[in-house]
């Protein structure tokens, strides 16, 4: 997996962090930098976290079922990115304003629970596991920082818009694996 391909993963993981965040700051209305850094740094630690764990379980099995791994992680980021899509155009959830250690850790764990499945891709994969689940975490940092500071000037205009892309972008970047795992593309 190269960068662009890095980057473009990250991004769509960060998504759902960058809408709940969006609607953090709408639920502050006035935000200060401590607010913005409190959110990325949870969002940002959990999105890092999780594809780690995920690489840790899936290293576990993985060389017993390489040959189809690219099946497998084309069906979990089918299901991760179709699931974003659906809560797209779901009903919209209410956001409190607190930013205190219970809210943040609920939502964090919430908003990374589909960078948990990714790392485990990332183990059938061979990825560098530290650099990816750091860039993750900067990304998804950068994103969910920017979302609050969105949030209180744009509202929940588009929360859905960017769940929408998150599960195009993971669909995708799953088609992609699976098409040079059964080697249409190299």
């Amino acid at each position: 997996m190269g960068l662009g391909e890095l980057f473009v993963l990250a991004v769509g993981l960060a998504m759902d962090a960058f809408a709940v965040s969006v609607c953090k700051g709408l639920a502050l209305g006035k935000i200060k930098i401590k607010h913005m850094c409190i959110a990325g740094l949870w969002f940002g630690g959990f999105q890092a976290l999780m594809p780690l764990i995920g690489y840790l379980l899936g290293s576990a099995f993985a060389d017993m079922i390489t040959q189809i791994s690219h099946w497998i992680a084309f069906v979990l980021l089918v299901i991760i990115g179709g699931n974003m899509i659906k809560e797209a155009f779901g009903k919209e959830e209410s956001v409190d304003s607190s930013m205190g250690v219970k809210t943040m850790f609920l939502m964090a764990v919430a908003t990374s629970i589909d960078a948990l499945a990714v790392g485990v891709t990332f183990a059938f994969l061979k990825v560098n596991i530290i650099a990816a689940v750091l860039f993750i975490g900067v990304v998804t940092f950068i994103c969910s920082a920017a979302g609050v500071k969105i949030g209180s000037i744009f509202g929940m205009k588009y929360r859905s818009k960017a769940e929408f892309c998150g599960g195009v972008i993971l669909i995708l970047i799953g088609l992609k694996i699976l098409l040079e795992g059964i080697g249409i593309i190299g």
